[in-house]
Order: structure tokens, then C-alpha cells, then sequence
């Protein structure tokens, strides 16, 4: 059973909580990552892209010139495809992009990303976040104190006004809520940075 330190604001050590094995300590599976990522991704798309065909264009109701004894190929209407201003052939239409995904395979997703994020050792606990304003400075002094660098995701129980305004101007940094977290939004990022509440709350709702 994985064991990490809980520290403060400060950086200083105030206790440890143990991880459960079945949530922070499985073998992660990428490919059920992938699964879910490319699901996500694809709902992100609005798919209302349209061309107009033969059809759905505008003119075209004579043929062009008879059909013999011009010396020029045969035509049928100015709005077939390879005329300029034609329909479209096999252009795209409006459609969904959506990917299903089991519930069963989102969460081993996530189960995945949390294990191989604490077998690397880029989880931190903090026992809290309680920012007296919501200048960026704050947070920065915070971030510092833990030693959270890189492309760092905060998670926190819940909205936190301070917390996400203090967060939003620091490159690389990203503060959400757990409820409104996606699998593309944990894996891209390096360092979790989660309250100690969250932690337990992943428990409860992966096992």
C-alpha cells in the first residue's frame, strides 16, 4: 500500500496517509488511457461541417449546349462537379463524432493515470488550500513551498474562487475541481497536486 507525505502550505511535513492499492497501485493500462482520451477528444468536436452536392447548389437547370455536334464533351448541367461553382463530391456533412465508452473503462482510465503518477512519485498532498486572496503570487509562493514544477494540475474538493483565479495566469499550471476533471485533463499534466480529501474521495468512487 503506497504511503505519502501530506504536507502544508508551507512545505512542512504535518503527517502521512496511506493509498489504497486499488486505486493508486495497479499496473497502469495506456491503452484504455488512449480509449478514453480519443473518446473525450472526439466529443469535443462540434461536427457541423457541411458542403453543399449537386443538388444544394444554386443554378444549373439547362444543359449548357446540346448534346451533339459542338465538338465539345457532353454536359449536362454547369453545377456538376467538375464544373467551378459545381456541387461537392462525397463532401463532409453534419454529423457526430462521439465514441462510447464503458463507465468500467474511464475509471480503470483514471485508476491507471493516479497509479502511474504515485509509482513516479508526482503526487502531492496537501492537507489544504486556503489562499488569503487570489493574487498570483500567493499561489506561486504556495507551488513553491511544495516543490511542484513542471506542468503541475491542482485538484481540488471543491470550486475554490482564490485558488483558480490565483492559477489561471501561471504557465502550466491548470486548477480544477475533481467533479469536472477529464482523463485528457490528467494526462496532460506531469505533477498532481491534490488535497488530502481528494485523495480519499478518488478511493471511494474508483474501488
Amino acid at each position: 500500500m503506497p504511503s505519502i507525505v501530506v504536507l502544508n502550505q508551507s512545505g512542512a511535513e504535518v503527517g502521512k496517509v496511506d493509498l489504497n492499492n486499488e486505486v493508486f497501485g495497479i499496473e497502469p493500462n495506456m491503452q484504455v488511457v488512449y480509449d478514453v482520451v480519443n473518446a473525450e477528444r472526439a466529443a469535443m468536436r462540434q461536427g457541423t461541417h457541411k458542403t453543399k452536392g449537386r443538388s444544394e447548389v444554386s443554378g444549373g437547370g439547362r444543359k449548357p449546349w446540346r448534346q451533339k455536334g459542338t465538338g465539345r464533351a457532353r454536359q449536362g448541367s454547369i453545377r456538376s462537379p467538375q464544373w467551378r461553382g459545381g456541387g461537392i463530391v462525397f463532401g463532409p456533412t453534419p454529423r457526430s463524432y462521439s465514441v462510447k465508452v464503458n463507465k468500467k473503462v474511464t475509471k480503470l482510465a483514471v485508476k491507471s493515470l493516479l497509479s502511474d503518477r504515485c509509482q513516479q512519485e508526482k503526487i502531492i498532498v496537501v492537507d489544504q488550500f486556503n489562499l488569503e486572496d487570489f493574487k498570483t503570487k500567493t499561489l506561486v509562493a504556495v507551488l513553491n513551498n511544495i516543490k511542484a514544477e513542471g506542468k503541475v494540475l491542482v485538484i481540488t474538493d471543491e470550486e475554490n474562487y482564490n485558488l483558480v483565479k490565483a492559477g489561471s495566469n501561471i504557465p502550466g499550471v491548470y486548477v480544477q475541481t475533481k467533479a469536472h476533471l477529464s482523463v485528457y485533463d490528467l494526462i496532460n499534466s506531469n505533477l498532481y497536486v491534490m488535497t488530502e480529501s481528494v485523495a480519499k474521495k478518488y478511493e471511494e468512487d474508483l474501488k
